[in-house]
């Protein structure tokens, strides 16, 4: 029975011979309708987002919360290490003038040492 099946079903039938290129035309035609027919919703869809102009994502309250958080915890670290790289500097500058006397003269001969208690620290507000 299958046999009989066969020769029913059989594609081109014998003695039928194609034309050269047939079976390439036919592949390419159904390639082409199921091409359209599944590019075309998703180039709508595309051109649909494209005319609303995308969304742009928004962060959620406590999110942008914590973020102004770590920027001003950034921003007080950044103003105390330019405290020290300043502090730094004065004492380099201070240590080069020591060094630039003569021992046993004073930096000011006018000028009298000053007592710690005179030492104003700039992180205090005097």
């Amino acid at each position: 029975m299958t046999s009989a099946l066969l020769a029913v079903v059989q594609f081109p039938p014998p003695g039928f011979d194609l034309p050269h290129g047939v079976v390439e035309i036919a592949q390419s035609f159904f390639l082409m309708v199921g091409m359209i027919a599944l590019g075309v919703p998703i180039i709508r869809a595309i051109s649909r987002r494209w005319e609303r102009g995308g969304s742009v994502p928004t962060l959620p309250p406590d999110l942008t919360h914590r973020l102004e958080r770590i920027e001003q915890a950034v921003e007080a670290v950044a103003i105390e290490v330019e405290r020290m790289a300043e502090a730094q500097r004065f004492t380099a500058k201070l240590m080069v003038e020591q060094r630039s006397l003569a021992p046993g003269e004073p930096a000011n001969a006018d000028a009298k040492p000053m007592a710690p208690a005179e030492v104003r620290r700039p992180d205090r507000g005097r």
